[in-house]
């Protein structure tokens, strides 16, 4: 059996700010450091359930991609309301002649 590892708590620290603050991905810190995905994912989840309000200010890489995928969606979704707006007008006024 393989014995378990104790980690400090500033690389914990460490570790948690690097997946927080970086563009870098859970899986790519851990691999760099060499320690188990579920192990920094449950440093990451610790630390976001005690300290929400930093969630609240900063917006990660891939929010900032969902919320970019959001925003042109809304737009192309505005884009054809108007268009069936227009035509459902146009054929409103040639259905009373």
């Amino acid at each position: 059996m393989s014995k378990r590892q104790k980690f400090t708590p500033e690389f914990r620290a460490e570790a948690v700010e690097l997946v927080i603050s970086s563009q870098k991905s859970l899986v790519e810190v851990t691999a760099s450091l060499g320690i188990n995905e579920g192990t920094l994912g449950n440093w990451v989840r610790a630390y976001r359930t005690e300290h929400p309000e930093s969630e609240a200010e900063e917006r990660g890489p891939v929010e900032w991609a969902q919320y970019e995928k959001l925003r042109k969606e809304l737009l192309e979704v505005k884009r054809e309301n108007d268009f069936l707006n227009d035509v459902s007008a146009y054929f409103a006024s040639n259905s009373k002649k």
